[in-house]
């Protein structure tokens, strides 16, 4: 089994979603001996954002590299996604990522039913913190967008795994904290 784990929050070791991100994977790996993880920094290793030149694929550089983050995320069977609320959606690092796995005819196809999720059988658990109250909000673009997103592409488990609140007060982080870290133990349990 495949385990794709990503960052990408700009905040280092003061970051609540790779702090979740990183104990979610890690109940993965007690729970599943032979998983195999592989790990991105989105931060620190980026991938380079849509350009007219990577979409026509004239730079075989850029396209071997979109290539690349395309066949690692299909290859994955898990995938866990450190991704914070910046301005009410998410990092632009990630949209980069995810401009370079959502490819029709590879992660979905147009039909004349309409569009068909072609990455399915995948399992995906968002570790999520915003520094305000989102959740059920208008103004939460971030939670929507991805499971709208994932969906399109034929992922039907998508799980949240959320830190809301975290720059109200040190008090209101670690209860959010807290909270999401209680919640780790719930999604696997459905796994087996």
């Amino acid at each position: 089994m495949k385990l794709l784990h990503l960052d990408s929050s700009a905040l280092g070791a003061n970051s609540a979603t790779r702090e979740l991100s990183a104990a979610i994977v890690a109940r993965w790996q007690a729970d599943i001996a032979d998983l195999s993880v592989e790990y991105r920094d989105l931060d620190s290793n980026p991938v380079p954002h849509l350009t007219g030149a990577s979409l026509a694929a004239t730079d075989p550089e850029a396209a071997t590299e979109s290539g690349q983050v395309l066949q690692q995320f299909l290859d994955a069977d898990i995938v866990v996604v450190g991704a914070p609320m910046y301005n009410f959606s998410i990092p632009s690092t990630l949209k980069a990522w995810i401009d370079r796995i959502a490819v029709a005819g590879k992660t979905f196809r147009y039909t004349a039913k309409g569009p068909e999720g072609l990455a399915t059988g995948k399992r995906v658990i968002v570790a999520s913190a915003r520094g305000g109250l989102h959740s059920g909000a208008p103004s939460d673009f971030q939670e929507p967008y991805l499971r709208f997103l994932f969906g399109f592409m034929g992922i039907t488990d998508v799980e949240f795994i959320r830190a809301e609140g975290v720059g109200l007060s040190p008090q209101h982080r670690s209860a959010a904290l807290a909270a999401a870290h209680a919640a780790i133990g719930a999604p696997l349990a459905k796994a087996a």
